[in-house]
């Protein structure tokens, strides 16, 4: 016996403004960097205050920088590279959809390095205050790709009551990952991180978030890959694994590397 849930048929576009329109996708990105940026500011107000409000403030517009330009970048080079290399005009085209985890990770990355040499701030103070803030984006984007029907998964075993046909995934009733990755990638990592900061004395190892926060979305990406359709143009690469699953073994390694190195080294009190 097949079971299958009705796809909900919601539009792309949340709001159309005459030739102007304003997608769930878009608001996704904008929800997650306004909410992400309040949530750094409580953190940072307290120790070991890793920013300044105003510093807080603006670090904003780095990390939009970060978060786009690295995102579309790393989908040209890690998922479509010969296709953008013989179309570069559409690199530029947001709207038509394709951005990087992996790729907005190094952009931020990047952003931080350069912001706290700047301000001359703990680079790893900043970046434990922004991991911590992150899933907030990466909800609200998991469920941004559940609306548009994109990224859908694998097709469901025959009894899973829970599994849907897509628009644009056949006729079989399917895995609906998106939501397995908001909850993984979105809910549960950043209730983690939050008991972590809140609860324990974690926040005074500089770097030992950012290494939960690395190590804990490159396993939760990993099996979130395991119900979800690899891309169509990539499928299965070396070993039977997808592109996500094989770019999140560095973030799994880096972020165990940062734990131990934070406590290695010394606690931040002020």
């Amino acid at each position: 016996m097949s079971f299958a849930l009705t796809y909900p048929q919601i539009d792309p576009v949340a709001l159309q403004l005459g030739p102007f329109a304003i997608r769930w996708y878009a608001l996704a990105y904008i929800s997650g960097l306004l909410l992400g940026w309040r949530y750094v500011k409580a953190l940072a107000a307290r120790p070991p205050h890793a920013m300044s409000e105003t510093e807080v403030d603006d670090f904003l517009v780095w990390a939009t920088l970060g978060v786009i330009l690295g995102g579309r970048l790393g989908y040209v080079l890690f998922y479509k590279p010969a296709y953008f290399f013989a179309n570069p005009l559409e690199i530029p085209m947001l709207w038509h959809g394709g951005m990087s985890f992996h790729g907005g990770a190094l952009g931020v990355i990047l952003a931080i390095v350069l912001f706290a040499r700047l301000r001359k701030r703990n680079l790893f103070l900043i970046g434990d205050a922004i991991c911590c803030a992150e899933p907030i984006g990466q909800f609200f984007g998991r469920i941004a790709n559940f609306i548009n029907g994109e990224l859908f998964g694998r097709v469901a075993p025959p009894d899973l009551p829970w599994a849907m046909v897509f628009p644009h995934g056949g006729p079989e009733p399917r895995h609906p990952s998106q939501l397995y990755q908001a909850g993984l990638e979105g809910a549960a990592l950043g209730l983690t991180l939050f008991l972590l900061w809140r609860f324990t004395g974690i926040r005074h190892r500089p770097g030992a978030l950012s290494g939960v926060f690395l190590a804990g979305y490159g396993l939760a990406r990993m099996v979130g890959e395991v119900y979800r359709q690899p891309d169509a143009h990539l499928g299965f690469l070396w070993g039977g694994f997808t592109m996500g699953q094989l770019l999140s073994v560095p973030l799994v390694l880096a972020g165990a590397g940062l734990i131990a190195a934070a406590y290695r080294g010394k606690t931040a009190t002020t």
